[in-house]
């Protein structure tokens, strides 16, 4: 079992002893998703697909605020809120605007990227790299800005 998965499995313990229904349930969340994976594609989940899954969620987390805000539901979009920062706290760190900055000039220097036909060969160097620690989406429009 992986590390984080192991640490995620303590982490529901942890809650369950604690009474806390909002981290018990969004752990809950996590496992089954983990579970449905390792079923749907019969692996054993190491860490970074652990982060990568981890991260899918937070995008999820993100996008229901945005419709739920639009739709006026702020009850549903503090629910959504409460379940994206238990799942942060099973993701490393987010990098700072100067650190994601200097890794994508790395990496376009590294792949000798000149303009938006080699987005994806710089996507591909950065994604392991960021992977949970940076917005993806908001990464990609830095790229395009710098190639474009």
């Amino acid at each position: 079992m992986s590390e984080l998965k192991q640490q995620i499995t303590e982490a529901m313990k942890d809650a369950m002893r604690a009474r806390d229904k909002v981290r018990l349930g969004t752990v809950r969340l996590i496992l089954s998703e983990l579970k449905r994976v390792e079923v749907d594609e019969r692996i054993d989940v190491d860490d970074a697909r652990v982060l990568v899954i981890l991260d899918k969620m937070n995008k999820q987390r993100r996008d229901s605020i945005a419709q739920y805000e639009t739709a006026g539901r702020d009850d549903l979009a503090a629910i959504e809120r409460e379940e994206m920062e238990v799942i942060a706290t099973f993701l490393p760190a987010a990098l700072s605007q100067d650190e994601i900055d200097a890794l994508i000039e790395t990496a376009i220097a590294d792949t000798g990227a000149e303009g938006m036909q080699d987005m994806g060969k710089v996507m591909g160097v950065l994604k392991p790299q960021l992977q949970g620690r940076a917005d993806m989406a908001a990464v990609s429009k830095l790229i395009k800005a710098r190639l474009g």
